[in-house]
């Protein structure tokens, strides 16, 4: 499943420009050095951290995407910084746990 089909399924409200990424998984972590050490290229990072460091971890993992949870939104630096890197962020007001099950029900693992 791609981004675009994952966050109509999911209504996940888009932060950035949606790129055209297949998700292979999920990793929900809210540590940028977990993130670093175990999230795993084209997985879909789930987090209430959204700043420029997780940016950062997302990019050197490759991840396809950021759904940042508990309706937080990102500066516009973060914003500027995510679309350069072709890492697309989107919102939710459920929590982690809540999203999680979303996921899972959806295919996502």
């Amino acid at each position: 499943m791609n981004l675009k089909q994952l966050a109509d399924k999911l209504e996940l409200k888009s932060v950035t420009k949606v790129f055209d990424k297949d998700v292979s998984g999920v990793y929900i972590s809210d540590m940028v050095s977990d993130v670093i050490a175990n999230a795993q290229a084209g997985n879909l990072l789930v987090t209430v951290q959204i700043h420029n460091n997780v940016i950062a971890a997302a990019n050197l993992v490759d991840v396809c995407g950021i759904v940042v949870t508990q309706g937080k939104l990102p500066t516009d630096d973060v914003v500027k910084m995510a679309e350069k890197a072709e890492i697309s962020i989107f919102s939710t007001d459920l929590n982690r746990w809540q999203i999680a099950t979303r996921f899972y029900e959806a295919g996502i693992r």
